[in-house]
């Protein structure tokens, strides 16, 4: 076999993206595993410009032929596909000067990070839920000893006063501290376990929609756009509905601080319902056959930048009366599902999506 042919069939069967580039730039050569990344066939690639796969294609251009006059090579991580469906994927690349011909200029290794990614910020999350629940109840029961405490002194207290004026005063007492009684159960979330059936997403998704319409004089626009191809997922039906419920009235409470919900707003907000199953699909370090994606979407002004990474961490909220508890929960009680919640924001669009596994793990108890 000859060299040639050789380096061509290392090269075809590589995992690694592998571009060359002449020194003008264009594309003169890419191995399958970059049509795969790209999703799009070599054909249509061959002689294009390699700057304009990027998403700033300019700056890119700059940087290549700063590399190729300097000859010198260079790794840049994290940078920003544009594929010709005008999503963004994540790559680290590598760009090496070729002397081979005078046709080679520049060879480019590509390695994706969108799944990668992925997965670390999905483990930072179930990590941040455990760390937070466990410092929570630990908390929350150190509170609750001291409030069973000051009740009881109050009730008798009560009995023992006869001036009325002074009874309000313990009254006041007995439900303030009720009132955090309440508060910290909510904090520490279902206290049995769940009565897992089989459930349809669209019940729940249908059940939270008319709760949020009806809280809001159906004045709220919500929109469905379901796979009415998705069967049943094993879950706990009230606490799926909880969760969903925090979320869709999450972004109902942002549109409404904006002034975006009523018949004659002229910016009037909307809150799109979408449900889609994704194959083999991995949540922390499980990968599961199939799971229902829930996504709730938004048009409002988008989550605060300086709280974007902390919304599912308790008493972290972007309203100034809201308790930032919503969001913690439903992450807890999806998460008991063995699923996952992920947010993505920006100005115009939030979409909270929610990944709930068809079928839980066999060998999995559910741990509250």
């Amino acid at each position: 076999m000859k060299d040639e042919t050789t380096n061509q069939l290392v090269l075809d069967n590589l995992n690694t993206v592998v571009l060359l580039l002449s020194t003008d730039l264009h594309i003169i050569y890419l191995n399958p595993a970059a049509e795969n990344l790209l999703a799009v066939s070599a054909q249509r690639l061959l002689g294009r410009n390699a700057a304009d796969l990027f998403a700033d294609s300019e700056s890119r251009q700059k940087v290549f032929e700063e590399a190729l006059q300097n000859d010198h090579s260079f790794t840049e991580r994290k940078a920003k596909l544009l594929l010709p469906d005008l999503t963004e994927i994540t790559v680290d690349y590598s760009a090496t000067p070729l002397n081979i011909n005078a046709e080679a200029g520049l060879l480019l290794e590509l390695q994706p990070m969108d799944r990668t990614l992925r997965i670390d910020r999905e483990e930072a999350l179930i990590s941040a839920n455990d760390i937070s629940r466990n410092l929570v109840r630990g908390l929350a029961h150190e509170i609750k000893n001291p409030l069973g405490g000051i009740r009881g002194a109050s009730q008798l207290l009560a009995q023992e006063l006869n001036r009325s004026e002074l009874v309000e005063y313990t009254d006041v007492i007995i439900a303030e501290t009720e009132r955090l009684r309440e508060l910290v159960d909510r904090l520490l979330g279902p206290t049995v376990a769940g009565k897992f059936s089989p459930v349809n997403i669209h019940e729940v998704t249908e059940h939270v929609a008319k709760l949020v319409l009806a809280e809001t004089n159906g004045k709220l626009l919500i929109r469905k756009d379901y796979d009415p191809s998705i069967p049943d997922l094993t879950g706990d039906r009230e606490q799926l509905i909880q969760a969903v419920l925090n979320l869709v009235r999450n972004s109902m409470q942002a549109l409404d601080s904006a002034n975006m919900i009523g018949d004659n707003t002229g910016n009037r907000g909307e809150i799109i319902l979408r449900t889609r199953i994704i194959n083999h699909f991995t949540i922390g370090k499980h990968n599961h056959r199939a799971v229902c994606r829930l996504d709730i979407i938004d048009n409002g002004p988008g989550v605060p930048a300086d709280i974007a990474d902390r919304i599912f961490y308790p008493m972290i909220s972007g309203r100034a009366k809201g308790s930032g508890l919503g969001l913690p929960i439903a992450q807890s009680a999806i998460n008991r599902h063995h699923g996952l919640i992920e947010c993505e924001s920006h100005a115009g669009e939030t979409i909270f999506s929610v990944f709930l596994p068809l079928q839980l793990p066999s060998n999995k108890e559910f741990v509250v």
